[in-house]
């Protein structure tokens, strides 16, 4: 394997672990729920992407199986 011919200084060493460090999350507010979301994510808590409902969450469906099984029944 090839060996370097110097050691390399402090400061350059230092410039290429510059971007090592963690960098903490951005956070935004859903435009539905206002619960912190990721940016250009769906909401996982209330389905909502730029105020367009994107999908159905699996509460949703249960709430709605049900209330067509009550509708049934009468």
């Amino acid at each position: 394997m090839a060996e370097p011919k110097k050691r390399l200084t402090r400061s350059r060493s230092g410039a290429r672990q510059s971007h090592d460090a963690l960098k903490e999350k951005t956070l935004i507010k859903c435009s539905n729920c206002k619960e912190p979301v990721l940016p250009h994510h769906v909401c996982p808590n209330c389905g909502f992407y730029k105020k367009n409902k994107i999908i159905v969450l699996q509460d949703e469906i249960a709430r709605q199986k049900k209330i067509d099984k009550e509708l049934k029944d009468e």
